[in-house]
């Protein structure tokens, strides 16, 4: 009886021992569960405050500026007898930047992600991305200044010397000022395109070595099985990139603020100076403008219409990209 006894007593000490751990384990699951709800419960919380901020801030202004008049307005002058507050120059002039940076990082960040996963040497892979990301840590205001001292020049000389070539042509190219809205996009596709050469990288790299051989097996050259087989499966992935820089662009305000100027007209030539919502919000903000006058109320809804563009944007590309990815998984 005495050595069943000494024997069963470690067998009992194990069990307490595991029941112990198990117990302390699935208190920790909850604990790190309820602080995981907790962050994405605060961001929801956090969103849903940013809205209701704007909205209700914005309503005195709406309530003296006619809905309609502040979006199909043309004109945006807050000085003088009869002011004017018509969005829809500040809104084109951000479509101009945000399309024409879209038109710098989207096919350079695909370029260099495809370079870096598919053709680059590891040695290489391991020097260029590292530079490339290092973009992503330069100020935006020595990207603006940047625009000014050698993106601006460069644009001049260049349709100069097209004129040269082919005078033919010179009514019909435009004219660059100091600050234009062509500069500011080129510089903001620069910012935003180690966003866009990182994550295509990441999603292009994440497709299946499988995929790739079973082409290889079948006589793809690796053109084919870049363009055919790769990039199809990592769509998801590379759309949601290009989405990000776009809002990203959308965003920008200081480096826009110097290379494009703040003249707020409606235009559509990438030659003349502009204004974006941003600036245009910093602009306000920055001056002697006392609480519930109209003009501070205006940069409430600015900033409105500025979120519910993003927030656009942002729902579809995760429809397009559900979308997406349901093909490929069938």
């Amino acid at each position: 009886m005495a050595l069943a006894d000494l024997t069963n007593q470690p067998k009992g000490r194990s069990l307490q021992a595991s029941s112990g751990a198990a117990r302390t384990r699935t208190i920790t699951q909850v604990i790190v569960r309820a602080v995981c709800f907790s962050c994405a419960a605060f961001s929801i919380v956090a969103t849903v405050g940013i809205f209701a901020i704007l909205f209700l801030e914005s309503l005195p202004f709406f309530k003296a500026v006619p809905i309609g008049d502040f979006l199909t307005g043309t004109k945006w002058e807050m000085m003088g007898s009869t002011p004017k507050y018509g969005v829809l120059p500040l809104v084109v002039g951000t479509l101009l930047i945000t399309v024409g940076s879209g038109l710098v990082a989207i096919p350079l960040g695909l370029g260099v992600g495809i370079y870096l996963s598919e053709y680059a040497a590891p040695k290489v892979r391991k020097v260029l991305k590292p530079a490339l990301e290092l973009l992503a840590g330069v100020p935006s205001v020595v990207f603006g200044y940047f625009a000014l001292s050698l993106v601006t020049p460069g644009l001049r000389g260049g349709i100069a010397w097209l004129q040269e070539i082919l005078p033919t042509l010179s009514p019909v190219m435009p004219e660059f000022r100091p600050a234009n809205a062509a500069a500011g996009a080129i510089v903001v596709g620069f910012m935003t395109l180690p966003l866009v050469s990182s994550l295509c990288e990441d999603a292009i790299s994440s497709v299946p070595k499988a995929l790739r051989e079973a082409a290889f097996g079948l006589g793809c050259t690796k053109s084919e099985v870049i363009w055919k087989v790769v990039l199809p499966a990592a769509i998801s992935g590379i759309v949601a990139s290009f989405i990000l820089a776009l809002s990203r662009a959308v965003g920008e305000t200081m480096a826009v603020t110097i290379a494009a100027g703040a003249t707020p007209q409606l235009t559509f030539n990438p030659g003349n100076e502009i204004m974006t919502m941003t600036a245009q919000i910093v602009n306000v903000s920055k001056g002697d403008v006392s609480r519930g006058e109209i003009r501070y109320q205006s940069i409430f809804a600015i900033g409105l219409i500025l979120f519910l563009i993003t927030f656009a944007m942002n729902m579809l590309a995760q429809r397009y990209v559900k979308k997406m990815s349901g093909r490929s998984a069938s």
